[in-house]
């Protein structure tokens, strides 16, 4: 009892709230009673706090894995809004900014640390991190560890390697979207036992879901005619599964009046960032977006959420309605369907399934580097030629990884992208002779979209080996 008055007395002082809600008090009492646990809560219902309240209990220091800077940022400011000693390490930060993240964590002085999966292969870190004693490793959207689950990310699946690398003895897994098969397969990695994963249901009273039956040429007047009927100008998403759909969608929806703007993984980094933002402040209001918009958007009064295509599967629905409402008041999810659209999701699946023939093709290529030289791999290349997708193929050589058959190194740049300041004849300017001709071809081989010029290797190797 004790302990669980200190506890409740931080929960009041330092985060303001009188009580835990149902899963939350068992979790936390959990983790400070040393166990391993699981919580799996609905959106919304305070899984954060769930390390946040022990961290400051716990005698070092708290690591939790985010797979998006943008929540990194959004815990971050509620933790030092809070008065709590949090940092993280990311992209963002400068080197003199790192070095003092790394030193305040070092001298014990940071009790939450945020990072990225993919920062633990960087093995300056991992040195660093190493030397550093923790209490617990938090997993943030920990269904991406199961290759059953919805977001899957191989580098998920080192995870438990990293904490017995680091000696980590208690983890704690978050997630709001998981089946049982899910459920099971995180908890299996992580030996956490069944009576410590706590799941609260993911029923939410204030989303009313529906679904419109509508043939395919139908689809673009019965999306208006959702919106329009709606009060207006209420914050809505709209999720399709292409990146081409949602550019289209967003275009008549603007053509009928309706101010939309798409979002998707092929857009510049700069304009998906300034279209979230002008989301979150209520400039804008309706987005047409893939799933690429999602996790980092935590905006408590979406009042829409619109599937013009059908879902990939029940946990990507579940997640993806999950935005909607946040604030508690009613909100409504539709789903505009017909069976014309499932075999896209079909082709979805059977194309992330390399047969064995890929799978085959992969080894060998491993095989036929000769013993104790470097196996040297552009994933783009052997992907193409192995005809694996990238994500299993990632995930194949993640498994040969933990076998032990092939061990990283070091790592390229997958892409390099830039932005001119100065004009491409002045650059080339500045130099002569081969040197000239070599720059040149960088800049003929990188098509510039908006903004950003990207390089194709590919391009550059064709034109230039000599």
């Amino acid at each position: 009892m004790h302990a669980n008055a200190q506890y409740l007395q931080t929960l009041q002082q330092v985060f303001g709230f009188d009580g835990l809600r149902g899963g939350q008090q068992q979790v936390v009492e959990q983790v400070l009673a040393g166990h391993s646990s699981a919580a799996i809560f609905p959106t919304g219902s305070g899984k954060s706090l769930c390390y946040q309240l022990p961290a400051l209990h716990l005698p070092h220091l708290t690591l939790v894995i985010s797979p998006l800077l943008a929540l990194m940022k959004d815990q971050l400011d509620f933790l030092k809004g809070k008065g709590i000693a949090a940092a993280s390490i990311d992209s963002s930060l400068t080197y003199d900014e790192s070095r003092e993240v790394m030193r305040s964590v070092k001298a014990g002085e940071t009790k939450i640390l945020m990072i990225s999966v993919e920062r633990l292969k960087n093995e300056r870190f991992r040195q660093f991190i190493s030397s550093v004693p923790i209490s617990l490793l938090v997993v943030d959207e920990a269904h991406c560890i199961s290759e059953w689950g919805h977001n899957f990310r191989p580098d998920y699946l080192k995870l438990p390697a990293y904490r017995t690398q680091l000696n980590i003895p208690q983890v704690l897994l978050l997630t709001a979207t998981a089946t049982p098969q899910v459920i099971d397969d995180m908890r299996t990695k992580f030996s956490i036992s069944p009576e410590d994963v706590v799941v609260t249901g993911f029923y939410r009273s204030n989303l009313d879901l529906n679904v419109l039956p509508c043939k395919e040429e139908e689809k673009p007047s019965a999306l208006s005619h959702v919106i329009q009927q709606a009060p207006k100008d209420q914050p809505t998403i709209v999720y399709v599964t292409l990146q081409q759909t949602a550019e289209h969608v967003a275009a008549n929806l603007s053509a009928k009046g309706i101010p939309a703007k798409a979002y998707h993984a092929g857009m510049a980094s700069e304009d998906r960032q300034r279209i979230q933002n002008g989301f979150m402040r209520g400039d804008i209001n309706c987005i047409v977006a893939t799933i690429a918009f999602g996790m980092g958007v935590d905006k408590a009064d979406i009042r829409s959420v619109i599937h013009y295509d059908l879902p990939k599967s029940i946990e990507n629905y579940s997640q993806e309605i999950g935005r909607a409402g946040r604030d508690g008041q009613a909100s409504v999810c539709s789903v505009l369907a017909n069976r014309e659209s499932v075999s896209v999701l079909e082709n979805f699946v059977y194309g992330d399934t390399p047969d064995l023939n890929a799978i085959r093709a992969v080894i060998d290529e491993i095989g036929a580097t000769p013993s104790g030289n470097a196996w040297e791999v552009m994933l783009n290349r052997l992907s193409r030629e192995c005809n694996v997708r990238q994500l299993p193929l990632k995930t194949l050589l993640v498994y040969l990884e933990l076998a032990g058959i092939i061990e990283p190194k070091f790592s390229y740049f997958a892409d390099y992208r830039f932005k001119m300041s100065v004009s491409v004849d002045h650059v080339l300017s500045q130099f002569d002779g081969e040197r000239r001709q070599f720059v040149d071809a960088v800049f003929r081989a990188s098509p510039k979209s908006r903004t950003w010029h990207t390089v194709d290797f590919e391009a550059l190797w064709q034109g230039y080996q000599a």
